[in-house]
């Protein structure tokens, strides 16, 4: 024994078995710690099956259940069926004695020690494939249930003829099935050949031959699946040209150019012959037992992939297509333009000539504006603030940043009307504690709607439906909000020993039990220990507030509610509240889509929708995948008071919901189940119409050479007021288009010219549900060589015009601030009107109220305190034609017409304008002394308006 430093070596330490005491419990540890994993595995599960009961959607959870399962179970079966077969059959073929040389000596030690866990190996690694490729299998319920449910679109693609379910239903499952069997096919030659290596079938290093005949035959096999399944691919590649994306003028674009059409189609085509023969070859080898020729057709293949399909197709594309591209590709264009135009549902758009320059008198012009459209003065984008000054009443409610454009009638008119709903404002809540937030306040109160055409007398909102409980022009209707776009917490209501808070007037606090027929019962203690884990909050097993009758309320927004019975569903990001029959409802647009339409184009809805309003204040389409056919299928609607949802029917000929219906049965209804009172407050939906309007810029050309030359892409031009760079928003208008007899509620937008700023057409489509024409999209096409102004540049008309500036100036005073609303632009005989609202928000209100009216047509510019003013001043006529009385606030007024002028500063105004000619005029001639009392002229008249102003504003 080696020294090691000095003294008598120290006694052994010996580290014995754990004491009976400490195995139990480590093992008493173990199963709390299982136990513990399976009861959350479990509450996710049961509050997740409890939830959809409660909502009457259970067969969306069954049907998505087992469908997952089903998956699951008969593909990780397979793979791992697959994997331990052929790993059987290597361990079975190997050779009964193995040359000892130095490879296989080095080989033994494994075989040794692998050899008393052989089975347990296998079992494990058959296990650990087979949950992997059955998670993967289940995450495709959605293209299992598309494929067994498909239903024909009834048109079908130039190239092959198929009909479109093939390529929306069909291939993507095949293509599924392909990848699963490349996986099982590679995944089993690997762990082959590994066998195969360990037990000698496979030899390296040692002398002989380098397989025994076995292995070969073996292993021949699986690589003659592997071609096999390559011939698969090839065949389907022909059928994936008709949807794959390519580079022509556009990454989006989708289908078969000449290319794909003349050098990659036949290339497959041959390609999968040579796969076919190759794998011939292959299986040959169990009879031949040689290598030399499955492995000289597998490099034949492979050099024919090379060289016919990439080699020839580049050939093709740089000798043939690009010295005449436009020729050969006008076939192909012309398939692109017509599929893409009828995946979008822009086929049937009208476009109409518009010359943008009127002949008509000033008197015409302005008589016919009064009828043009119901101008909407009251931006939903801007007056939020104000709905919340003056209608949250308390500190817990609040308004969305983005209200809502609807329609009411009132003493049997119909009016644009501005709404929002007072939501619950958990941060507002008073005193913060686990019974305050999910026991008391529970819920928000009231709907409050404005008129959108006309405001009081000092520019606020001229309101409707207000004050808490509200009051005015809907009539009586449930008024407690627990579903909501604010409402993102549970609440637990329904037992009358923890009362909630219903709202507070003068008379003091209210107090309420939730009596609606939603949410989950609590009285079972299993039910509550599984919300207790699924919401991490223990008290909701243990706490004494919770009674036999309560309930938790959660997914409270519309758009999860929506979203959850209804996963195959694209939802609109603006969803809006309405009366309806006495109750709030949320009514939801929903998109069925497909990215696999032939020949069109695709999109991605994320980018396509954005805005200028989307940074923030109103939600993007969810769904961020590209796609290339968009149907608004189904209209939803979710109680306000009870959470139900809804699901309408709305597109009676789309073959994806008739898919998902047959998928789902009896989670839609029929459209005709939409009652009269519900139909007039449906819409065309804003995030479609964005999609449309951004696919428009390039295929309202309907000529193939056109396109290709790319004259006349136009572009949605940017926000003016906004100044973030994003696309205008569209606005909700009722207006009268050319041809129109009579105003109809519509949803439009305007085009500039690519990288200019001058109108390049205006767009709208008939939003009003009701309407005969709802869904009609009408373009004016104004003509290139016409330089009408756009959004843009009518903007900065108004910023630039010394006149306006001074204005402005004027208003804004001290601290103030100003407020551009939407620039509306709307079509009058033969030109363009543009009106813009303008908004001051007071250092001392802080909220925005409407001042001034912008107003431009044609070469000229107006900046008035009313609407009517302003169109007079534009059309140079002292007064237009009929316009209605004065809104004083009280609620009965329905005419279009601003704030009514006051002399004092119209007067102060004119002075101000006065003054400020006489100065320039002196500062030409130099003449410094009338220059001197110019400007004090100036300031008194400032003074004068800015004194005016505020006593206004006092008044009303």
């Amino acid at each position: 024994m080696p020294d090691h430093g000095g003294g008598p070596p120290g006694p052994r330490m010996r580290v014995g078995r754990p004491s009976r005491r400490t195995r139990t419990l480590l093992m008493t540890l173990g199963v709390l710690a299982v136990l513990a994993i399976a009861f959350v595995m479990f509450a996710g599960f049961w509050t997740d099956w409890l939830w959809y009961r409660s909502v009457h959607y259970s067969s969306v959870f069954t049907t998505t259940l087992w469908t997952k399962i089903g998956l699951f179970f008969v593909f990780g079966l397979l793979m791992a069926t697959a994997i331990g077969i052929n790993i059987y059959l290597a361990h079975r073929l190997r050779p009964p004695l193995s040359a000892m040389s130095l490879e296989q000596q080095s080989l033994d030690r494994y075989r040794m020690g692998i050899a008393p866990f052989k089975k347990w190996a296998l079992l494990a690694i058959c296990s650990l494939v087979g949950l992997i490729a059955g998670a993967s299998a289940a995450g495709q319920w959605r293209t299992w249930l598309m494929w067994t449910n498909s239903t024909q679109f009834g048109t079908k693609d130039p190239q092959f003829h198929m009909d479109v379910a093939f390529y929306a239903f069909d291939l993507p499952w095949y293509r599924f099935l392909l990848s699963f069997g490349f996986a099982a096919v590679v995944l089993s030659l690997l762990a082959s050949a590994l066998v195969h290596y360990l037990y000698g079938g496979l030899r390296i290093t040692s002398p002989g031959g380098r397989a025994t005949a076995a292995a070969t035959g073996h292993l021949s096999f699986l690589l003659g699946l592997f071609v096999s399944l390559k011939a698969v691919a090839y065949w389907l590649d022909r059928y994936s040209l008709a949807v794959k994306a390519g580079n022509l003028k556009s990454s989006n674009w989708t289908g078969l150019r000449y290319v794909d059409a003349n050098a990659y189609l036949p290339a497959k085509t041959i390609l999968f012959a040579i796969a076919i023969i190759c794998a011939l070859l292959f299986f040959a080898t169990l009879w031949r037992r040689t290598w030399s020729l499955p492995l000289i057709g597998f490099g034949l293949m492979v050099l024919s992939a090379i060289l016919i399909g990439g080699l020839y197709p580049a050939i093709v594309q740089k000798f043939q297509v690009q010295p005449n591209e436009a020729a050969k590709e006008t076939p192909y264009i012309q398939k692109n333009i017509d599929a893409t135009r009828e995946a979008y549902g822009i086929d049937d758009t009208q476009v109409t000539d518009y010359s943008g320059i009127s002949t008509s008198s000033k008197q015409q012009l302005r008589d016919a504006a009064d009828s043009a459209a119901a101008i909407r003065l009251l931006d939903p984008n801007v007056v939020s603030p104000t709905f919340q000054q003056l209608q949250q009443t308390k500190g817990y409610y609040t308004f969305p940043s983005t209200l809502d454009v609807d329609r009411y009638t009132v003493k049997g008119q119909e009016q644009d009307t501005v709404v929002g709903l007072r939501e619950l404002k958990v941060s507002g809540i008073p005193q913060h504690n686990w019974i305050n937030d999910h026991f008391k306040y529970t819920h928000g109160y009231g709907v409050v709607a404005a008129k959108g055409t006309t405001v009081n007398a000092n520019g606020s909102p001229s309101f409707t439906e207000q004050d808490l409980p509200a009051t005015g022009n809907l009539g009586d209707y449930e008024q407690r909000i627990y579903y909501g776009e604010q409402t993102k917490q549970y609440s637990i209501v329904g037992d009358s020993t923890t009362k909630e808070i219903d709202y507070t007037d003068d008379d003091g606090e209210k107090s309420y039990t939730y009596t609606g027929n939603s949410g989950v019962g609590l009285s079972n203690p299993v039910t509550r220990a599984a919300y207790a884990v699924a919401f991490g909050e223990p008290q909701i097993f243990y706490s004494g507030a919770i009674g036999s009758d309560s309930k938790i309320l959660y997914n409270r927004t519309p758009k999860e509610r929506v979203e959850a019975v209804a996963p195959w569903l694209t939802i609109d990001g603006d969803v809006y509240p309405a009366v309806v029959n006495g109750r709030v409802q949320w009514i939801v647009d929903a998109y069925t889509t497909s990215n696999g339409y032939p020949y069109s184009s695709r999109t991605t809805l994320g980018d396509t929708t954005a805005d200028s309003l989307t940074t923030g204040q109103r939600a993007v389409l969810a769904q961020q995948n590209q796609v290339n056919y968009i149907r608004n299928s189904v209209k939803a609607t979710v109680d306000a008071f009870t959470g139900e949802v809804k699901l309408y029917q709305w597109d009676t000929k789309d073959p994806v919901l008739k898919t998902w219906m047959k998928a789902f049965p009896g989670t839609v209804k029929a459209k005709s189940a939409i009652s009269s009172e519900l139909m007039a407050h449906l819409r065309y939906p804003q995030d479609l119409f964005k999609v449309q309007r951004e696919l428009l810029t390039k295929y309202h050309v309907t000529k193939a050479s056109t396109f290709y030359s790319g004259s006349e892409v136009w572009q949605v031009p940017d926000d003016p007021a906004a100044k973030t760079g994003k696309s205008v928003p569209p606005y909700y208008l009722s207006m009268k288009m050319p041809g129109q007899t009579s105003e109809a509620f519509s949803l439009t937008t305007t085009f500039t010219p690519n990288r200019r700023d001058n109108l390049g057409a205006f767009m709208a489509v008939d939003a009003d549900a009701t309407s005969a024409d709802y869904g009609a999209i009408r373009l004016l096409k104004l003509p290139s060589n016409t330089t009408v102004s756009g959004p843009q540049q009518v903007q900065s008309l108004f910023n630039s015009d010394p006149a306006v500036a001074e204005k402005i100036k004027l208003l804004k005073g001290g601290d103030s601030t100003v407020e551009y609303g939407n620039l509306l632009t709307i079509p009058l005989d033969g030109g363009l009107l543009y009106v813009e609202p303008v908004y001051l928000r007071g250092a001392d209100t802080n909220y925005p109220l409407l001042k001034r009216v912008l107003v431009h047509y044609g070469d000229d510019t107006a900046f008035e305190t009313t609407l009517s003013e302003a169109l007079n001043a534009v059309f140079g006529v002292d007064s237009g034609g009929t316009t209605s009385p004065p809104d004083t606030g009280s609620g009965d007024g329905d005419g279009t017409t601003t704030p009514p002028t006051d002399s004092t500063v119209a007067q102060a105004l004119e002075d101000a304008q006065k003054a400020y000619d006489a100065g320039q005029k002196a500062l030409q001639s130099g003449d410094w002394v009338a220059y001197g009392e110019a400007q004090k002229d100036l300031a008194d008249a400032l003074k004068r308006a800015q004194a005016a102003e505020k006593a206004a504003e006092k008044s009303g």
